[in-house]
């Protein structure tokens, strides 16, 4: 049974703009930080972005003040809003919780900035 969904990746020239959404179990979602990961070719997977469940967040140096990260706790859903990217913001992103399950990962959304 699939506990994340990300979703909203594709294709942008820099500068652009995405916005990713993760749909996630309760179990996984409810009352935990949860956080927006990122996997680029050859690259180990690295925390980007994560929030508390009461909304407090913290963010990758490279990516503060571009992304923003935000939660609907009452429809188990995180977001990524992503601005002014850049080609090495190119990866997958991946939703799932601060503590994690390694068979809790989901599929990913692939994000290509182009230059």
């Amino acid at each position: 049974q699939v506990q994340l969904v990300e979703s909203g990746g594709g294709l942008v020239q820099a500068g652009g703009s995405l916005r990713l959404t993760c749909a996630s179990s309760e179990r996984i979602f409810s009352h935990k930080p949860m956080g927006w990961y990122r996997q680029a070719p050859g690259k180990r997977r690295e925390l980007v972005a994560a929030i508390s469940h009461a909304g407090n967040t913290n963010y990758l140096d490279s990516v503060k003040g571009r992304f923003t990260i935000s939660r609907d706790n009452a429809k188990n859903t995180l977001y990524l809003e992503m601005n002014s990217l850049k080609p090495e913001d190119t990866a997958v992103y991946y939703c799932n919780a601060i503590i994690y399950s390694d068979s809790d990962w989901g599929q990913g959304t692939q994000v290509t900035v182009s230059s």
